[in-house]
Parts: C-alpha cells; structure tokens; sequence
C-alpha cells in the first residue's frame, strides 16, 4: 500500500492512479503504454476491484 492506497501487486503504481488517469482521459492503450508493467488484464482487474 502506498499512503493507505491500494497498489497493483508488485508496484508502487495505486488504484486511485489509474482512475485518475481515465478520468483525464487517458485511454486504456495509453495507460498502458506508460506503464509497461501492467498488463490489459491487471488494468481491468484492478478496476472492477475499484468498482466494489
């Protein structure tokens, strides 16, 4: 956890990062191409877990 925020599993990178980012409208293929540890499939993981 970083600050008490949730991490993607093995990265300093948060839950509350990526929503961020799709709220300024990155898209997935943009989020994914700065972050090239997470995968299409960690992304979509970690945010159908940021929807419970």
């Amino acid at each position: 956890m970083r600050r008490g925020k949730p991490c993607i599993e093995g990265t300093r990178i948060t839950v509350y990062d990526l929503l961020e980012s799709m709220a300024g409208g990155m898209s997935e293929a943009e989020i994914l191409a700065d972050l090239p540890d997470l995968s299409r499939e960690d992304l979509r993981a970690y945010l159908a877990f940021s929807a419970t």
